[in-house]
This record gives C-alpha cells, sequence and structure tokens, in this order.
C-alpha cells in the first residue's frame, strides 16, 4: 500500500481540554489507533511497528489489544507506522509526533489480501524432500523439545469445490527424531508411541472449511497408538508455483494443532508413578508441506 500522510489531531493535555489517558509524559507525545478488520470488527493480535524516519531505528513493536487499541508514548518527530495480520493486507503511513500532544492514526481498516489461487482439480501427491511434519512438546520441569518424523506419505484429492476436497497423510511412528537416540528409542517403546504394535499415525480429512483469505481449517481424523480421534488443522494456504525440476506444478500449505496425549491412551501420570521423565499433556504439531500435481483423476480416498 502506498505511503499516506497522516493527519496530526491534536489534543491538549493541560486541563482545557478532555483528558487522555493514559497521561503523556514530559517530552513525549501520545501515538493512537484502532485495527479494524474488513467487515469494521476490531482486530486483537494485529502487529505494529513503529519506526524512526530519520535514523530507521524500530521504536515501538507491539499488538493492538483485543477491542483493536495501540497507544505508545514517543519522542518528538516522524515515524513510520505499519501494522499487519494474517490473511490482510499490511497498512503502512507516517505520523508526526509532537510534545504533550495526542497524534492518533485514527481507525484503520485493513483489507482482505488477494486471493490465492486455488490448486486445479485432481491429485497432489506430498513432496517430502521439499516438506516436513514437526512437532513441540513441553518437557516435564524442563525445556521444550523439538522432533520430526523423517518418514511420511499423503495425498490430496482436490474436488471441483475446493470445501469438498479430501486429504490423507500416512506417517511412519519408528521416523521420529528429536536429535537424541536415547530418547527416541524411548518414544518408539510400549511407554509412547509402541511402534512394533502402532506402526503409522494417519490422518483423513472429513471437511474443509474456508475462514478468510488463505485459512482454512481442515477437519478429520487422526489415529494414533490405535486410537481415532477428531482434530482440525488449522491451515494457512500458501498459494502454487511452478518451477524445479520437470517444471513441476506445486502447491503449498502450513497447517497447525495441539494433540492431548491423554486422548491417545499415553498416560503421562502413570509413567510419571514409574520415575520415567516424559513430555507433557499437549504436544504442538505442524505440518508445513508442498504438493505436486499427479493427475486429472481424483479418486476417494480409502475409508
Amino acid at each position: 500500500m502506498a505511503f499516506a500522510l497522516l493527519r496530526r489531531k491534536r489534543s491538549r493535555t493541560d486541563g482545557a481540554g478532555p483528558a487522555l489517558l493514559p497521561p503523556i509524559a514530559p517530552g513525549a507525545g501520545l501515538l493512537s489507533c484502532q485495527v479494524v478488520d474488513p467487515i469494521g470488527q476490531p482486530l486483537g493480535g494485529a502487529e505494529v511497528t513503529v519506526t524512526d524516519i530519520g535514523s530507521g531505528r524500530t521504536r515501538v513493536k507491539a499488538t493492538s489489544d483485543p477491542y483493536g487499541a495501540f497507544l505508545a508514548t514517543l519522542p518528538p518527530g516522524n515515524y513510520t507506522v505499519t501494522i499487519t495480520a494474517d490473511s490482510l493486507q499490511p497498512y503502512r503511513g507516517t505520523v508526526e509526533i509532537a510534545e504533550g500532544l495526542q497524534s492518533p492514526v485514527g481507525q484503520v481498516q485493513l483489507a482482505p489480501s488477494p486471493q490465492q489461487e486455488l490448486p486445479a482439480p485432481g491429485t497432489w501427491v506430498f513432496d517430502p524432500p521439499h516438506s516436513s511434519i514437526r512437532f513441540i512438546a513441553k518437557h516435564v520441569g524442563m525445556a521444550n523439545v523439538h522432533g520430526r518424523f523423517d518418514n511420511f506419505e499423503g495425498r490430496l484429492y482436490v474436488a471441483d469445490r475446493m470445501e469438498e476436497s479430501k486429504v490423507e497423510v500416512r506417517i511412519e511412528a519408528a521416523s521420529i527424531n528429536t536429535g537424541n537416540k536415547t530418547r527416541d528409542q524411548h518414544l518408539r517403546s510400549a511407554d509412547f508411541l509402541e511402534v512394533d504394535r502402532y506402526p503409522f499415525l494417519h490422518f483423513a480429512s472429513d471437511r474443509f472449511v474456508h475462514r478468510v483469505g488463505s485459512k482454512w481449517t481442515v477437519q478429520g481424523h487422526l489415529t494414533l497408538h490405535g486410537v481415532s480421534r477428531s482434530i482440525a488443522l488449522e491451515t494457512n494456504y500458501l498459494g502454487l508455483a511452478t518451477g524445479g525440476y520437470g517444471e513441476e506444478t506445486r502447491c503449498a500449505a502450513l497447517a497447525r494443532t495441539e494433540l492431548h496425549r491423554e486422548d491417545y491412551t499415553l498416560n503421562w501420570r502413570k509413567m510419571l508413578a514409574r520415575g520415567i521423565a516424559v513430555i507433557g499433556q499437549t504436544i504442538q504439531l505442524e505440518l508445513d508441506i508442498q504438493a505436486m500435481y499427479s493427475s486429472h483423476d481424483t479418486p476417494v480416498p480409502p475409508e
């Protein structure tokens, strides 16, 4: 978006006008704005960055509150204000801050980002060398444990209506990798994944739900450790690209969900009672996927 010079509306803080909250510190001015979404609703969590035009230094970087409001006390000067939020076009403008005065940017309405072109109907096959399935788990009493599954396969079956599409993923349980051989062997054992008895994790979608812009929710069932539970993959569709060997057409997406270990009969309390150091109750799972177009045929995935 092109630069816009924001008109500075001055409000006194010397008692002659309406009182301002919070009070402005001596030698400073106040920057204020409210961020709203494309339909005019307050937008919490938007990232606001304020940069000194003269020095290029970032003075403030924070997020709007649940009501979309943002306030910052700044030294007098000229600043660039940049506001960003997922699936929306960024806003950029300039504002002058004067000592003892409020310089409101006012209400900033973020516009929707251009719609990404959706994958063509047909079968899209995951490309493991350019994809990853990662997880983060809290180790009891310690820092986070980061890991991944090295071996997996998947297919996306795109229907004429994207909402009727399906995705299926199969993950080799024994390919779990946290960078620690002893821990990985323990995770493969009967205390956790029990890979000899349950060699695969399997996800099959039930439906695709469009949220806003490039945001989708993929609802389905994950089977892990012999137990199947309903989960929702909060998915950011990253678009299409053509390139590489053979000029393959690819689509990409980043999906996240939270798993609860006890949902899959991984009883952490029982293991703690046995003196086994374990990861916490919840696991953050992330699928960073590229898929290559395979064919116009769209077979129905197995149940």
